[in-house]
């Protein structure tokens, strides 16, 4: 009887919904983690992607929601809303890129334009290089360059594609004043249903920061469908830090057997119904308001389906080729395995060996007291000694949003800037 209701529900569901991700095939993009993150992240990222590459396990049906969910969602509007973007800590970027009229500056990040527009209009005579993966913030691009007619130069890539992009535009090491690097996702993005980034708003699976440009790139909906159990509890661990893994793989394991899962509320309520009622909002953000428990889930799949960490990498080293001496960095990042990458990069640690521990972090891993929030460590001065880079030094410790900034614009809440200048 199971096996009749399952055949009957597949069969509904590709009748009445198109295929909306690709099959399966092997993407060039996805082969250069081990180089970039410590030891055991890269291991998962290659063992989860060989199981998603594995012929046997191709996803083959559609990227729907379930009949039930489609009735719960009805009644919501599907279309997107207009994307409100709000720079973050625009400020503290100006004062600390100092940038001079003349000067050139490669926004690694573009998205909506916020920090580029503002130094536009701080600057005169400037020239920003915006750079984006994605191809919406590269029409935005586009569309700021003829406001400001010879000051922008828009170009669409990602970081690990940009040493062969630059240099069409007269770019060569050493050729660029100030680099900004906005790490993550875009409120633009986030606030875009279709884009399928948001727990909160029904829209497919996706997540793919590039959008269509790689028609055979997985999406989120591939993941979710395609890995076993343990796979997913691997990328749920490494990429989301979150603690309870093995249940909501499971969760998630059971409920595709019954139906594929396509949509982004469909995947939040599974997630959400591996735990008591009680514990659905019990995790707190920091302005203490409630946070859904599916919500390092969507972080992690984001994270893997995107290369985030490896692309990182790339991006900081692109702007440490690129930047002349004496030349400045901004990065800003909202989550801890952002923000640890980047200051160990700054720092000039090998990326592929274990993180060095404070003496407050190995006494916590002792008592087992390593919780699930890692982005609230503190730095130690005293650590911090005997650590600079040969390429960096480092303009000042971590910068973290002012309290009127985060009520204004709570999205900045984990928000922290990193700056450092190319060593002379």
């Amino acid at each position: 009887m199971k096996c009749l209701i399952h055949f009957m529900l597949s069969i509904l569901c590709r009748a009445q919904m198109p295929l909306y991700c690709s099959r399966f095939m092997v993407a060039p993009c996805k082969r250069t983690l081990g180089d970039v993150v410590p030891d055991h992240s890269s291991r998962v990222f290659r063992r989860c992607w060989r199981r998603l590459w594995h012929p046997g396990r191709l996803y083959t049906g559609s990227v729907t929601s379930s009949p039930d969910s489609e009735f719960r969602n009805s009644e919501m509007s599907t279309q997107s809303e207009k994307p409100f973007h709000t720079p973050v800590m625009v400020k503290e970027v100006l004062q600390f890129l100092d940038i001079k009229p003349g000067q050139v500056v490669l926004d690694l990040t573009f998205g909506a334009g916020g920090h580029s527009k503002a130094i536009l209009q701080s600057v005169p005579g400037v020239t920003v290089v915006a750079a984006d993966r994605d191809p919406k913030a590269f029409q935005m691009a586009q569309r700021l360059a003829e406001e400001y007619r010879g000051q922008v130069k828009p170009v669409l890539g990602r970081f690990s594609e940009l040493n062969n992009l630059l240099p069409a535009l007269g770019l060569r090491p050493g050729g660029v004043d100030a680099a900004l690097l906005d790490a993550g996702c875009s409120s633009m993005q986030m606030d875009s249903a279709e884009r399928g980034f948001s727990l909160s708003k029904d829209g497919p699976l996706d997540m793919r920061m590039d959008g269509d440009r790689y028609p055979d790139m997985p999406c989120a909906a591939d993941v979710v469908n395609a890995l076993d159990q343990q796979a997913l509890a691997s990328v749920l661990a490494a990429y989301g830090e979150e603690r309870h893994t093995r249940k909501i793989a499971a969760a998630i394991t059971q409920a595709r057997s019954v139906y594929p899962i396509g949509r982004t509320l469909q995947l939040a309520s599974i997630v959400a119904g591996a735990f008591p009622a009680s514990a659905l909002y019990a995790r707190r953000d920091r302005l203490q308001r409630p946070s859904h428990v599916a919500t390092k889930t969507f972080q992690a799949l984001r994270i893997f389906v995107n290369d985030e960490l490896n692309e990182l990498h790339a991006g900081l080293r692109v702007a440490q080729t690129l930047l002349r001496p004496k030349g400045r960095l901004c990065v800003l990042t909202f989550h801890s395995l952002e923000d640890r990458l980047t200051k160990r990069f700054l720092r000039g640690e090998d990326l592929a060996a274990p993180p060095r521990r404070s003496h407050r972090q190995r006494a916590k891993a002792r008592l087992g007291l390593e919780g699930e929030e890692h982005e609230e460590e503190e730095e130690n001065e005293e650590e911090e000694k005997g650590r600079e880079s040969k390429h960096w030094v480092s303009l000042k410790k971590v910068i973290k949003p002012s309290e009127e900034e985060v009520q204004e614009n709570p999205r900045a809440r984990s928000a922290k800037l990193r700056t450092a200048s190319i060593a002379s």
